[in-house]
């Protein structure tokens, strides 16, 4: 699988590029699956729904399942730090692309998502993972560069982009170690 990450502030616009460049890569007849990083008081599960109940009563993993979706539900007795890498060995490994939103100081290659108006700094310059800039506003960049730099607002671009550069975003868990 080809492994891309999508980093940026808060605002920046990273979930509404990744939900564009999703369908642009189906359309290319890819799979595409995504790991997005979330706070520690996230929930997908809900107070009187059986699954919710087994983990009450104590389940280390609860895995509900219909003919259209699946979801894994693990509960840590204690606070676990995971890896980028740790969610990615979770994965299905038929997918062809997953869009990594979040993990921002992760070793994956990355395009940042920078728009200028948002007042955020550029991480860019001191991020060697960093392989792109998306952005509405490249005349407003920072500080030069000779990463390519997509148009925020044209995903299929950005989606056409990925595809044609997809060898480097070639992923191998034994290169993170």
């Amino acid at each position: 699988m080809k492994v891309v990450g999508f980093a940026g502030f808060s605002g920046s616009g990273k979930t509404h590029l990744v939900e564009q460049v999703i369908p642009a890569l189906k359309l290319r007849g890819l799979r595409v699956s995504v790991v997005k990083h979330a706070h520690h008081d996230f929930d997908i599960d809900h107070p009187g729904k059986d699954t919710w109940r087994h983990r009450e009563a104590g389940a280390f993993e609860v895995v509900v399942a219909s003919d259209r979706r699946l979801a894994l539900i693990r509960e840590f007795e204690q606070p676990a730090t995971l890896s980028v890498h740790h969610l990615l060995a979770e994965l299905y490994d038929g997918v062809d692309w997953v869009l990594v939103e979040g993990f921002k100081s992760s070793n994956l290659l990355k395009v940042e998502v920078w728009r200028a108006d948002a007042g955020k700094p550029a991480r860019y310059p001191d991020d060697d993972f960093i392989v792109a800039i998306a952005t509405d506003s490249p005349d407003r960049l920072p500080q030069e560069t000779l990463r390519p730099v997509l148009d925020l607002n044209a995903a299929d671009a950005v989606a056409q982009w990925l595809v044609d550069h997809g060898d480097r975003f070639e992923y191998n868990a034994e290169n993170y170690g």
